[in-house]
């Protein structure tokens, strides 16, 4: 009787995604093109999330997204966040009562929280603008990172994007990042793409980039929209991500949505998810180690 770990035999997963690459690769229905109407219709959507959060500006002293929930839905969002969870949820603006639907594309918009205990807001700001570093902190989500330029708390940074969902998709971006530093406790920073290629045969020799928006479509845009504040011992750092896919075609929803519509969940989730784990460590280094007790005579 063979082995289980025989050559002969190739896990179900594995044999799906050898599948579903071949498709990919073979199919013309499987390739999408970024079209202007598709583009158009996202930035409507940003534009009016953006002026919706500058009206509401969680007001009323509701710095945070889940400052402004019911009571309940609240408490319960505090007590998971104290056990180290990430608080995730799915929103979707509309325009005079209206969705706002990208034709040939989908936007997905999500937010999320976590909360660092004993993190302080410089801590937390370090990190997240620790760009060249963050290759060795988000990975293997993060492959490559570097800072372009820098005037203040200005940005332009580089990353190549490992996106893994049954196959695996690399992507070169650039993001455009501004911070400001409200106050001892609170901050916030916005970041929009600014180049999204698909990297085809990534790390070797004949490594090329597909035009932008002549690809399988799995990122074609993505704004995020940080705050962070310092209190109850520790910090919260929340994340709202925006993003544009391709749309799933017909007759191959069981190969693209998957990919298409779970990515950009799992994504943020483990952004902070790792956020968290990294200011713990920091956090916990910075305690000084407790004095012994002192000797009775």
């Amino acid at each position: 009787m063979a082995s289980k770990t025989s050559n002969f035999f190739i896990r179900p997963q594995a044999a799906l995604a050898l599948v579903i690459a071949a498709a990919i690769s073979s199919s013309p229905a499987a390739a999408a093109q970024l079209k202007p109407e598709t583009i158009a219709a996202f930035d409507r959507y940003v534009q009016a999330s953006e002026s919706k959060m500058a009206a509401e500006d969680y007001g009323g002293g509701q710095f945070l997204y889940l400052d402004g929930l019911p009571s309940d839905r609240r408490a319960a969002a505090l007590e998971r966040l104290q056990r180290g969870e990430v608080v995730i949820e799915k929103l979707e603006t509309s325009a005079n009562g209206k969705a706002i639907t990208a034709p040939g594309g989908m936007i997905h918009d999500w937010i999320g929280t976590v909360f660092i205990s004993g993190a302080t807001l410089q801590q937390t700001l370090a990190l997240e603008e620790d760009y060249d570093r963050h290759q060795e902190i988000f990975q293997p989500e993060v492959v490559r990172s570097k800072i372009l330029r820098r005037n203040g708390g200005d940005f332009t940074v580089y990353f190549r994007l490992r996106k893994k969902k049954i196959i695996t998709t690399i992507l070169d971006t650039d993001h455009e990042v501004q911070y400001q530093v409200i106050d001892a406790t609170h901050a916030e920073s916005r970041s929009r793409t600014t180049r999204i290629q698909e990297v085809e045969n990534a790390g070797q020799a004949n490594e090329s980039l597909k035009p932008v928006g002549d690809d399988n479509g799995f990122l074609w845009r993505m704004n995020t929209y940080w705050r962070f504040e310092e209190k109850d011992g520790g910090t919260y750092v929340e994340c709202r991500s925006i993003s544009l896919t391709r749309d799933i075609p017909t007759g191959l929803g069981w190969m693209i949505a998957p990919i298409v519509t779970s990515i950009p969940r799992e994504s943020l989730t483990f952004t902070l998810g790792t956020t968290r784990a990294a200011l713990l460590k920091r956090a916990a280094r910075s305690i000084p180690p407790a004095s012994p007790p002192a000797s009775e005579d």
